[in-house]
């Protein structure tokens, strides 16, 4: 065969015909080539089709009449145990008024993350309250629900979720990167930033760390900072759909075969133990069954073979509901892999970047299955509803090409983005729907393939960034789905621990050391008087701190961090010969500097004194007529600053169409005019090698590059509906559920 892959084989039948009474619920509710991944495409289409089937507010409107359960999915809760027990003397934590420690990173570790670690503890209790309130009673949990699977945060989250199943909720987890960080216990794995009482910075390390097999007297050990693998993590979580339950219709992973088609708790819960849920991981792909083909196709021997866990699992919680848990979790062998010491968790890379790429090649076992769960439901009449850590398709409202071509190489984590034949061959599975999590974002995305197969991919956004929110998803009828997204604007306790970075603040703000003064941060963020104002603050500051020096090039930083939305609009007007060399002669016009450009050779005569001025003042008439004909006050324009500006732009890469609620219906006009303002076709800038030359006119970089930035930013804002909307697998539609919503269309 092709590529060496062999034909799948195809799973039994399994049904149950008992009855099971529905929860109460509420009055609301290394990577193959593009060629070698379209021929993967076309054989999962061919092959498996000859599978037997027979094998801002937090009170959005309320749910239509449910034609099943509705299901809550938190993605990327990243809890992490603000009070738990590190069992060690060296590190306590900070003692609090009720008798509780609080063992919590610093402010400034998270305004430099692109997660909270701290807060999102209270708003994971907030999203549990809220849900239950609805009328949920089951909650999926896609992947990283923790920080890194260490014991302490571990138990802390298993003990909330057995709080609220005492209540009548059910939980089901699927990995994620970061829970399993590798698919074995990592010893010496912890921290560097736990705040102190006194407002310093803590290091904390499981016991294999060389810091505390040295005895260095500034770390603090615990094995409660190990980071579990697979073993350890699945016995822990047990209860949460890793294995059967008594009350289940019916449970099965990837490897279940049940006697004659028949489904059994027994036979579930032996299937269930992670001896039977193996599978066998090489450095070039899947081995096992795909081996010997794989090596055929290679001509030469898969290398680094060990068997690994898969926790994927199919159960059916309640009569027709049939929830898909996929581990699509890759974690590559790598120059460190031991044949000898195969268990050793350096062997392994993380699985960060890998995802469906990789499942395609490395869990070729996943596809197969995928395909016989999605037959069978459709057969049987089963709602379901799959869910894997990683993003099927592209994540950025289909923007990923325009982000590469404009912004730094590797911005935006542009390589965790799924090739579309990766998402060719997810659709050729025959599966509908997948929620995904994994980069934090809210969104929505589809396809419909050459034979009508039609794939839809939620991206359900993180608890811990801006733009916290979680979905509501509900089958309306066997073809239509119902899609709500519940923002966590409002959640209480969350300044409960901001007295303790009064400390660090005060700490920072004494301190000469170098180390201290670079790491300070705006006392503000501890005037924020809800969750909602606290994440958008939070981002600002982390696109300040971080996401303007890592994503944005030199001279697109400079006018993004300089240009206020006035001055923005002006530039999309200015014409002028005067070049980017001789603005250190032309100066108090445009805030702009020579600094990130190559020096050219002038040509032509010096650029007259004020000249710069002269065609400033034209373009600015010009911008402020465009303003005026838009119904746009071009003063106050002026009054968004930059720092406004960059901060809306990755708050809308990350939330989608939920930030330009929060901007407003002022603002988003500021940018629909922006957006439109540009010249149809900008000059294209003359480079130096890999720098722009400073003989390029004053806009001539702006006006290519910004046309670019807001082509993208309108793409993010108002792509697919992502707020409350309607899939119809029939017409192959989405369709927005809500009327006025703010759009930059």
């Amino acid at each position: 065969m092709a590529f060496g892959l062999v034909a799948p084989r195809c799973h039994g039948r399994v049904t149950r015909a008992d009855e099971h009474a529905r929860f109460p619920l509420g009055k609301r509710l290394p990577m193959l080539s593009t060629p070698r991944l379209v021929a993967l495409t076309a054989l999962a289409a061919a092959s498996l089709a000859g599978c037997n089937s027979d094998n801002k507010s937090n009170e959005p409107s309320a749910p239509p009449a449910a034609f099943s359960t509705p299901v809550a999915f938190m993605t990327d809760v990243h809890f992490e145990d603000v009070y738990g027990d590190f069992k060690t003397t060296a590190y306590t934590g900070i003692p609090t008024a009720d008798g509780k420690n609080a063992t919590i990173r610093t402010m400034y570790a998270q305004l430099t993350s692109t997660r909270l670690f701290n807060e999102n503890y209270f708003a994971f209790r907030a999203a549990l309250d809220d849900a239950f309130a609805k009328g949920v009673r089951l909650v999926a949990l896609p992947g990283d629900f923790s920080d890194d699977a260490q014991p302490v945060n571990i138990d802390g989250i298993a003990a909330i979720l057995k709080e609220y199943q005492a209540k009548g909720m059910r939980f089901f987890i699927a990995p994620g990167n970061h829970d399993p960080n590798e698919p074995y216990d990592d010893d010496e794995a912890g921290k560097n930033d736990f705040l102190t009482r006194e407002g310093k910075e803590q290091k904390v390390y499981a016991t294999g760390n060389a810091g505390c097999k040295s005895g260095d007297p500034t770390v603090a050990c615990t094995d409660q900072l190990k980071e579990l693998g697979y073993d350890a993590l699945i016995a822990k979580l047990a209860d949460f759909g890793y294995t059967p339950q008594a009350a289940d219709l019916h449970w099965e992973t990837p490897f279940s075969r049940y006697p004659d088609g028949k489904y059994s708790l027994a036979e579930a819960q032996k299937s269930a133990a992670a001896a039977n849920r193996q599978f066998e991981l090489c450095a070039e792909g899947e081995g096992g069954a795909y081996k010997a083909a794989g090596e055929a196709a290679l001509g030469k021997p898969y290398t680094k073979c060990s068997t690994v866990m898969d926790a994927s699992y199919l159960v059916e919680p309640v009569k027709g509901v049939w929830l898909l848990s996929i581990d699509a979790n890759v974690y590559l062998p790598n120059a460190r892999f031991d044949p000898a010491n195969p268990k050793s968790f350096k062997g392994f890379d993380g699985a960060g970047n890998a995802g469906w790429n990789k499942v395609l090649t490395h869990k070729r076992h996943l596809m197969e299955w995928i395909q016989s769960v999605s037959a069978r439901a459709k057969a049987q009449g089963k709602q379901l509803m799959a869910f894997s850590h990683y993003p099927t398709m592209d994540f950025y409202a289909n923007q990923t090409d325009a982000m590469k071509a404009v912004f730094k190489s590797g911005a935006f984590q542009t390589a965790r983005v799924p090739e579309v034949a990766t998402t060719a061959a997810v659709a050729a599975t025959g599966l509908r729907l997948h929620i995904g999590g994994h980069m934090h974002f809210n969104g929505t995305n589809d396809l419909t393939d050459a034979s009508g197969n039609y794939l839809v991919n939620v991206q359900s956004p993180s608890l811990a960034v801006y733009g916290a929110a979680y979905k509501i998803v509900t089958y309306q009828t066997a073809d239509t789905v119902d899609v709500q997204t519940i923002a966590l604007n409002n959640v209480p306790r969350f300044k409960e621990l901001f007295p303790h970075y009064e400390t660090e603040y005060k700490y920072l703000q004494s301190s000469a050391a170098p180390a201290d003064v670079a790491k300070r941060w705006n006392h503000a963020v501890l005037d924020t008087t809800s969750y909602g104002d606290f994440t958008r603050f939070y981002f600002g500051e982390l696109s300040r701190l971080r996401f303007m020096d890592e994503y944005w090039p030199c001279e697109m930083k400079e006018a993004a961090t300089s240009l206020n939305l006035a001055q923005m609009l002006t530039m999309t007007q200015l014409q002028t010969s005067v070049t980017v060399s001789q603005l250190k002669d032309q100066t108090g016009v445009v805030p702009l500097t020579a600094a990130c450009y190559a020096t050219g050779t002038p040509s032509g005569a010096p650029a007259a004194a004020g000249q710069l001025a002269a065609d400033w003042a034209t373009a600015t008439s010009k911008a402020r007529q465009l303003a005026t004909a838009a119904g746009v006050d071009f003063d106050a324009m002026a009054k968004v600053t930059a720092y406004e500006f960059y901060g809306d732009f990755h708050r809308t890469v990350y939330a989608g169409e939920l930030s330009l609620r929060d901007m407003g219906a002022d603002r988003v006009k500021q940018y629909k005019l922006l957006m439109s303002a540009f010249p149809a076709a900008p000059v294209k800038p003359v480079k130096i090698g890999d720098k722009l030359s400073d003989q390029n006119a004053v806009p001539v970089a702006f006006q290519d590059q910004f046309k670019q930035v807001f082509s993208i930013l309108k793409g993010l804002g108002s792509g697919k509906p992502s707020g409350h909307f309607v899939i119809d697998f029939k017409a192959k539609t989405l369709t927005n559920a809500e009327s006025g919503s703010p759009s930059f269309n």
